[in-house]
């Protein structure tokens, strides 16, 4: 007996995926984003904290409009990683694995982070 064919690789964007699934693949793209990010966060945090000219340094870097759209990317990765986050623990726990409750705190957590994130960058960029 011959075994079922399988796909060589799965495009993402040309299966239909739900929106779960898209909250799980961001959940894991935001943990990387935080990850690689970490370090020059603890570098940019030794240098504002060495002396008065490091922290007008990095208050200068800030100021910069690229440095406030990267600075609202990783509060959107660190908000939907965190929100993601908590989803995940609840379905482990087996509260809302039920299709529907499933979709409706996928939806829940990316609405929660367009606005967390959108209000972010408005408070930024005001």
């Amino acid at each position: 007996m011959k075994p079922p064919a399988r796909p060589v690789y799965l495009d993402v964007f040309r299966i239909h995926l739900p929106l779960a699934g898209w909250v799980s693949i961001l959940h894991r793209l935001s943990g990387a984003l935080l990850f690689a990010a970490f370090p020059f966060g603890v570098w940019a945090l030794s240098v504002s904290l060495s002396d008065a000219a490091g922290f007008q340094r990095m208050a200068a870097w800030l100021a910069h409009p690229l440095s406030k759209l990267l600075l609202v990317l990783l509060i959107w990765a660190f908000t939907h990683h965190g929100l993601a986050g908590l989803r995940h623990l609840a379905l482990d726990v087996h509260w809302g694995v039920a299709r529907r409750a499933a979709r409706h705190s996928s939806m829940a957590v990316m609405v929660a982070t367009g606005l967390i994130t959108l209000l972010a960058a408005w408070r930024l960029f005001a």
